[in-house]
This record gives structure tokens, sequence and C-alpha cells, in this order.
């Protein structure tokens, strides 16, 4: 006699969305995933932000078919009650399943092997620069070539983390630690831990710490209530000193990006010292990152004066400063919103919330992969050099479903960026809903 199957409602899903008590559905049937949670190599993040919904588009899109045969022992005996699949959702995972049978998934071509070369390279020639050469403008150009090899072995990190790069697991994971942690002082932990969040809860204000860049920058007046980060676990408050920085951000934009990665130097040693589980070796990152500041630090006392060693480092920060303004041009123009992410639109909240660049084959280096954002996030495990050639496929889906496929010039982006932040620095100067100010907001902003 066939076993009958026993149904769960939606209301009675969504009740199961703590820590304690964690279940999603991936195709109509229930999986009880509390205590996998800590072990999910994506880290615990992502599975809460998506707690008691179905999650199948972000499992799809997440997970090799190998992952498929691992779910039955988290399965609960229930099936979600009238579970149904919009046509996008329909569409989104044929084409998936198109690009895993076509072996677009596997196929990461050389781009690897280029990019090591170049970090290889150019991470040679600056310090032969900077201890052989007597020319100080040389030794200012080394700088500035550091700062090159720092973008490169970021998207080395950031595609690493996404997808295996190399041949194994192990020295995957080797490859992360090197080019992270070891060559930029980067923790690849805290990045994948903050990344997935983003992928996540794309371009949601209170859950994707990409967008959360309080007290310096808001991208929305939404900010201006205070809203609270459900990653970093805080309010981030819109004060007064809030208040004054970013009223000015469209102009400090540039400047405060030549100097970004001092908070990433910082995020990644917080995340090593908190009790956060990484789905990394926290051993191991950590002395990656003992190992960048003894060389850097060394490189830089190498230079004959005061004044050659700041030029450097400001150089290095500044140049690799182009890679953070990169991040921030595909998702802060686009559109955002306030809450948890929805496992039943992820389709329609990755398009809507990232922005295309439109650039030559020959400048694909320059974007790492970034330029392809649409596709990117609909698709993170596609290596680097399928995007270009799955692009059609996308647009084409996104103009049957009436949906955005935003994609402009690099110019353009950076337009619109700065609008958006003008537009947000111009509400935040709005005297009609006033904060505690400062004698300094006073100062600048008394007329008459």
């Amino acid at each position: 006699m066939a076993e009958t199957k026993r149904y769960i409602t939606k209301e009675e899903l969504e009740k199961h969305n703590t820590a304690g008590d964690l279940w999603i559905s991936i195709q109509g049937k229930i999986y009880n995933v509390t205590y996998w949670a800590n072990d999910h190599p994506g880290g615990q993040l992502p599975l809460l932000s998506l707690a008691g919904q179905d999650v199948t588009d972000a499992f799809v899109a997440y997970h090799p078919g190998t992952a498929w045969k691992y779910l039955d022992k988290f399965f609960t005996g229930f099936y979600l009650k009238d579970y149904t699949v919009s046509e996008v959702s329909e569409d989104f995972r044929k084409l998936a399943a198109e690009f895993s049978k076509s072996g677009l998934f596997e196929k990461k071509g050389h781009v690897v092997f280029v990019t090591l070369c170049l970090i290889v390279m150019m991470f040679g020639l600056s310090v032969y620069g900077v201890l052989c050469s007597d020319s100080r403008s040389v030794r200012l150009v080394c700088g500035g070539l550091m700062g090159l090899m720092w973008i490169q072995s970021g998207w080395i990190g950031h595609d690493s983390g996404h997808y295996q790069v190399m041949s194994s697991r192990g020295f995957n994971c080797l490859v992360q630690i090197l080019s992270g942690n070891c060559l930029a002082g980067v923790g690849i932990g805290w990045w994948k831990c903050n990344h997935n969040a983003h992928h996540i809860a794309c371009n949601s204000l209170d859950y994707d710490p990409d967008l959360q860049h309080m007290p310096f920058f808001a991208v929305s007046s939404k900010f201006f209530s205070s809203i609270t980060s459900c990653f970093y676990d805080r309010k981030l408050n819109f004060d007064s000193v809030s208040r004054f920085l970013v009223s000015y951000q469209h102009w400090t934009f540039y400047p405060v990006m030549c100097l970004a990665r001092i908070n990433l130097f910082a995020q990644s040693f917080l995340i090593l010292l908190s009790k956060k589980k990484l789905a990394t070796n926290r051993g191991l990152e950590f002395l990656g990152l003992v190992v960048f500041w003894t060389w850097y630090p060394l490189l830089v006392s190498c230079l004959p004066s005061w004044g050659e060693r700041i030029m450097f480092v400001v150089a290095s920060f500044s140049v690799t400063g182009i890679q953070h303004v990169q991040f921030c041009l595909n998702h802060f123009s686009s559109s955002v919103y306030v809450g948890p992410p929805s496992g039943n639109n992820w389709f329609e909240k990755q398009t809507e919330g990232t922005l295309n660049i439109s650039c030559s084959p020959w400048m694909d280096w320059f974007h790492g992969g970034l330029q392809f954002q649409v596709e990117h996030h609909l698709f993170p495990r596609l290596p680097r050099c399928q995007l270009r050639r799955v692009s059609p496929f996308i647009r084409e889906l996104c103009k049957k479903h009436n949906l955005p496929y935003n994609m402009v010039s690099f110019w353009k982006a950076n337009a619109m960026t700065l609008e958006t932040l003008r537009t947000a620095a111009l509400q935040a100067r709005d005297l009609t809903n006033p904060v505690p100010k400062n004698l300094v907001w006073e100062a600048v902003n008394t007329h008459g």
C-alpha cells in the first residue's frame, strides 16, 4: 500500500525560521537543516536569511548537481501544500540545467593561470623596483603596481570563493589564503561570509552588507530611520555625524574609496577575533594575515624616506580603490528594498538589484567578471570566462518575462552612482526632519 504524503502549509513552514528551528523547502519537499546550518560551507547566514521559505532557485544557483544526493538525510517527511513554480523560475531552472549539461560550470579556461601569472609578475616587479631602483618616480609607480596586483588577487579570491578554480579543494583553499590573506591582507573567511550574505539578499538595505556603509554613505533615505543591520547585528545610527558625512557623500565617494582597503583590513581581523563560525580554517587565515603584515611594512620600510613611504602606501591604496568603486557601481544605483530576501522571486530580485557594465572583451581582465553582474548573480558558480557567452540567453529570458536587464558604460555607471549618492545627500540636508546636530554641522550649514 502506497504511503500517504504528509503536507504542511506555507504559513506553517514560515514558523520554522530561527537558528534553533530552521526548515526550508526545495522543490516542494521540506528539509530540517537546523543542525546542518553550522556546518554549511556557505555559512549559517544564507540559510537563516531564507529560513521558512522555498529556496529551490537559490539552491539551484549555488549548488552543483552532486549536492542533491545529500538532501535526503534532512528530509522531514513533509511536503509543501499547493507548491507551484512560476514561469520565471521554471525557465531559470531549465537554463541552469542546460548550462550544466553543456559543461559550462566546469570549463574554466585559462583565466586563473593567466591571472596568477600577472599577480606574480606585478608583485615581483614592484618589489624589485623598491629594492633596486634609484628613481623616485619608478618607486612611486611600483606602489601603483602593487595596487593593480591587489585588484587581480581580489578577482582570484572572488572566483575561488564561488567555485573551485584549482584541481582540488585543498589547492583551492591554498590559492585563497595566498592571494587573499598573504598577498592582499584581506581575510578570505570574512569575504566569503560577507559576499554570500550579499548574494542571497542582493540590495536589501538591512540584510545586504554591501549597501551598509554608514556613517559615510547611504544609497537611500530609508537609512535615515536608523536601520538595524541583520549582518552586523547592530543599528546603523543616522545621527548628526552621519547626516554631515552623508550630506556630502557625492563629493567624498572617490576619496573614501581610495582608503576603503583599511576597512577590509579591519574587518578581516575582527571576524577572526569574533566567535562567528567560519567556513575556513581560522588559524591558517590568521597566519596568512601575519605574513602580509610582515612583508608589506618591511617592503615599505626599505624606501629611503618617510615621504616616499607615505606616497607608496597612498599609491597602492588609491589604485586598488578602483576595485572598491567597481563593487559599488553594480548595485548602488539599482533598486533597493527593506526586509529579508524571498526565495519565491530569486530571479526577479537578482535582475532588479544589479547593473551590468558594457565593455569590449579585451577589457574583461579589468572588470574581473563584474561587468556581467546580472549573469554572475543568477549563476554565481559560472566561471568568469563563460559569463559573456551566456549573456544573450539571460538577456532573452529577461525580455521574455519583462524584467530589467540593465547595462551601461563604465562612465555612465559612475554617473548613475554619483547621482544616487547626490539624491540621498540632498535629502539628508533636509532640515524638516532634523536630528541632533553638532557644531561642525551648524557651522557648515548656517545661511544668512
